[in-house]
C-alpha cells in the first residue's frame, strides 16, 4: 500500500502539488491508473513516489515505512518512462540485465531472469538484438522487462504507451497489464486517455490541478462522477438536471429515466451513448424530446449525431441511419446514465 500524507511539491516559486492526501494499491486493487489531463501534476507525483523529485513537504509511506530518506536507487521501484529510455548501442539482454547488476545477481541467475523476463513479455529469442531494431511496441515491451526484472516492489509508469499509435496502444495495453498481474507486481500507471486507464486499471484516480479528485473503480468511476468537472472530463458532454419521481426514477428535460439519486434532485452527465436517436417520420411531431441533426459521424459502431434541441446541443447515437436536417425522437439510457456527486 502507498499512502500520501499532506504532500506538496513544486519547481522553484511554483507548485504543482499542494497538500495532497492519497493511497493506492493494496489485495483487490493491484494496478491503479492516475488519469487526469496533462499539466496537472501526474508525473511530478510519480516522480516523488520514485524518488526523482523531493517533496517540499508531506510524508510518503510505502507498507508502512517513510520514505523521506530512503534515496531512489534504495525504494527498489521499478519505473517506466513515455519513450522507455532504453540505453542506446545495447543489446537487449545488456539492457534487461542492468537492474540485476545494480544488485549484484550471479552470471547464471541473470541469465535465467532475463530468459524468464523475455518469455514473460512474449519477446523470446531477442535478447541479442540492439534496441535500435526494435519496433515501438517491442521497446516499451523490453523497457517493463528491464523494469520488472530486480523484483521491484512497486512498478511506476509514466503515459508508457503515449508515443505510440491507437491500434498498439490499446493492445499493448491490454498485454501489460497482464503481464504486471502476471508478476503479481503492485503498478501505478500515468495516462490521459480513459480507455488505456480502463484497459489496464483495477481502480482510477482522477486528478485536477494538484490534487486527487476521486479514486474508484471503472465502472462506479464512469457512473458516479465525484462532480461537474469530473464528469466532463471523463466524457460527459451534456449536463442535465433531474428530479427524483419515485425509488430508482427521475424525471429529466429529456423525460423520464431509470437512476437513483442521492436526494429529490439531482444532476445526469450524458455521453452520446447515454442518448438514443431515432428518425421521426415526416409529418409526425413525435413525443418526447425532440431535436434537429446538425453533425452526423457514421462510425462502425453505428451514427454519432449532434442534435439541436430546445435545451441546448446534445450528442446521441443512433441504431438506424440518419442525416443532417433529419428531426428525431430522444430517449435515454439509463444503464449509460452519470449521476452526478452521488
Amino acid at each position: 500500500m502507498l499512502e500520501i500524507e499532506h504532500m506538496s511539491v513544486g519547481y522553484g516559486t511554483e507548485t504543482v502539488i499542494g497538500d495532497l492526501n492519497w493511497s493506492a494499491g493494496g489485495q483487490d486493487s493491484l494496478v491503479t491508473a492516475l488519469l487526469g489531463p496533462s499539466g496537472c501534476g501526474k508525473s511530478t507525483l510519480i516522480r516523488a513516489v520514485a524518488g526523482l523529485q523531493r517533496p517540499g513537504a508531506g510524508r510518503i509511506r510505502f507498507d508502512g515505512a517513510d520514505l523521506a530518506d530512503v534515496p531512489a536507487h534504495r525504494r527498489d521501484f521499478g519505473v517506466v518512462f513515455q519513450d522507455g529510455q532504453l540505453f542506446p548501442g545495447r543489446t537487449v539482454a545488456a539492457n534487461i540485465a542492468y537492474g540485476l547488476r545494480v544488485h549484484r545477481w550471479s552470471r547464471s541467475d541473470m541469465a535465467d531472469r532475463i530468459g524468464e523476463m523475455l518469455e514473460l513479455v512474449r519477446l523470446p529469442d531477442t535478447s541479442k538484438r540492439r534496441v535500435e531494431e526494435l519496433s515501438g511496441g517491442q521497446a516499451q515491451r523490453v523497457a517493463l522487462a528491464r523494469a520488472l526484472a530486480p523484483r521491484p516492489r512497486l512498478l511506476l509508469l509514466d503515459e508508457p504507451l503515449a508515443a505510440l499509435d491507437r491500434r498498439l496502444r490499446d493492445s499493448l495495453a491490454v498485454e501489460i497489464a497482464e503481464i504486471v498481474r502476471a508478476a503479481r507486481i503492485p503498478t501505478i500507471v500515468v495516462t490521459h486517455d480513459h480507455g488505456e486507464a480502463a484497459l489496464m486499471a483495477d481502480s482510477i484516480a482522477v486528478m485536477r490541478a494538484g490534487e486527487i479528485v476521486q479514486t474508484a473503480r471503472p465502472a462506479q468511476l464512469w457512473r458516479t462522477p465525484t462532480d461537474e468537472w469530473t464528469a466532463r472530463f471523463l466524457g460527459c458532454s451534456s449536463i442535465i438536471d433531474a428530479r427524483r419521481t419515485g425509488s430508482g426514477r427521475a424525471d429529466t428535460e429529456f423525460g423520464p429515466v431509470a437512476v437513483e439519486l442521492s436526494g429529490s434532485t439531482g444532476r445526469l452527465g450524458l455521453r452520446a451513448e447515454s442518448v438514443h436517436a431515432t428518425p421521426v417520420p415526416v409529418g409526425e411531431t413525435g413525443s418526447g424530446a425532440t431535436g434537429t441533426a446538425l453533425v452526423v459521424a457514421d462510425l462502425p459502431g453505428g451514427p454519432r449525431v449532434r442534435v439541436a434541441t430546445g435545451l441546448g446541443e446534445v450528442d446521441a447515437v443512433a441504431a438506424v441511419p440518419v442525416a443532417v436536417g433529419d428531426r428525431l425522437a430522444l430517449t435515454l439510457v439509463p444503464e449509460r446514465v452519470a449521476v452526478v456527486g452521488k
